[in-house]
């Protein structure tokens, strides 16, 4: 007797010989095409309605979808999707990790789902090119990496997005920052302070740059830039989203994040979002900062804001060589303000410190705290308080935006 896994191949075979290749079939007349194939079929092998229905949903998924992935990515409370080769299939779900219990039959199904990914976003992963960052349509965050460089098998990582933007007053809600401190970044972005976002791998950096984002003056023009396309911007009418692309297409030209900057600095842009520093650009940013585009905002991998100093002085070493002093004079002349965000002993996500960049001193960049996260335990749950530390030492942005009565 035929399996379930055989019926749908050749199925599926057969859906893809009737299809029209001379034009670009809408989802509709493919999802009708499979209903009509299964149903000719049908006297071959009896099958209950609920079968049926996901059969007819599996090879539908198979052909425009990303097999039997896209289960885990229709569930809105996934975050993470981890496959490691084509038997280990992992999910985060409310900050825990399961293991599925599906896997793909075979090493061409797996790699006919990472190139459906790929060439969606216009990215080449192969042999010669093993490793690639993209995104799905949804803006969820993709990473390939191809075997032999996965000595297991080719792993592929998905980052989750919720497909409508986070607001600040969800993460106020979900317990994430105070209105205390949410209202006084919300002047700071009106005023035009340059603000850095800080935090680990998984800390909500560009959730909350998104949630940053709407209080940014409708009037303003935003210019955001990015590896793979992942903001989601509220409310900004005059808003140009740009994407640098890697040299992977043949006779393509490579458009680095130093290169969108630069170009970007044409555009008449009141500010600049870059959605992470890694590397050289790191320089650009700082004098795109320094150059009048007040109220500019970007993020960065570091486990506390003195860390991020740290680090942001070494990626613009990576792009010039530059004595020591001039970088950090960049930096504390730059960089208004930096949030560290960070995830506590219970999986959750918090705003854990606010400071202040007020200068060099004895070779150091000084940071002046303005508010800390303390935790507190209370009947077996853990959370905590936002304690004012400082007063805002700089309030000249604040007095040119009008918003100098405003008590912190």
């Amino acid at each position: 007797m035929e399996t379930k896994e055989n019926l749908k191949e050749r199925l599926k075979h057969q859906v893809m010989e009737r299809m029209d290749i001379s034009r670009t079939m809408e989802d509709e007349e493919i999802l009708e095409l499979v209903q009509k194939t299964l149903e000719e079929d049908s006297h071959r092998m009896p099958m209950s309605i609920s079968m049926r229905q996901n059969l007819i949903r599996e090879i539908f998924h198979s052909l425009r979808r990303l097999d039997i992935l896209q289960e885990l990515i229709e569930d809105a409370d996934i975050t993470e999707i981890m496959v490691n080769g084509t038997k280990g299939i992992f999910y985060e779900k409310a900050g825990r990790l399961y293991q599925w219990e599906k896997h793909f039959t075979s090493e061409e199904k797996l790699q006919d789902v990472i190139q459906q990914i790929a060439g969606g976003s216009n990215r080449m992963v192969n042999e010669l090119h093993p490793i690639v960052d993209t995104r799905l349509p949804d803006g969820s965050r993709v990473n390939i990496v191809l075997k032999p460089i996965a000595i297991d098998g080719t792993a592929l990582s998905i980052r989750r997005f919720p497909k409508e933007p986070i607001r600040m007053q969800t993460l106020i809600e979900w317990g994430s920052i105070s209105r205390e401190v949410a209202d006084f970044l919300k002047h700071l972005v009106c005023a035009g302070y340059n603000i850095f976002v800080s935090g680990g791998t998984g800390s909500g950096k560009t959730t909350f740059l998104n949630a940053l984002s709407e209080f940014i003056p409708k009037e303003e023009r935003v210019v955001t830039i990015e590896d793979s396309a992942e903001l989601q911007l509220l409310g900004l009418p005059n808003l140009v989203r740009l994407e640098s692309r890697d040299i992977k297409l043949p006779g393509a030209e490579e458009i680095t994040i130093r290169d969108l900057i630069k170009s970007a600095l044409r555009m008449r842009p009141n500010r600049i979002i870059v959605g992470e520093c890694r590397g050289a650009e790191a320089l650009d940013v700082l004098q795109a900062m320094n150059t009048g585009h007040s109220g500019s905002l970007s993020t960065g991998h570091a486990n506390s804001a003195m860390d991020m100093v740290s680090r942001l002085e070494t990626m613009v070493l990576m792009g010039m060589d530059m004595p020591l002093a001039a970088i950090q004079s960049q930096i504390a002349s730059a960089i208004d303000i930096i949030i560290q965000l960070g995830r506590i002993r219970d999986g959750s996500r918090k705003l854990l410190q606010v400071v202040e960049l007020k200068g060099v001193e004895n070779g150091k960049v000084c940071l002046h705290e303005l508010f800390r996260f303390r935790e507190k335990k209370e009947q077996g749950s853990i959370g905590g308080i936002w304690e004012k530390k400082g007063e805002l030492l700089y309030q000249e942005k604040l007095q040119a935006a009008g918003l100098s009565s405003i008590s912190f």
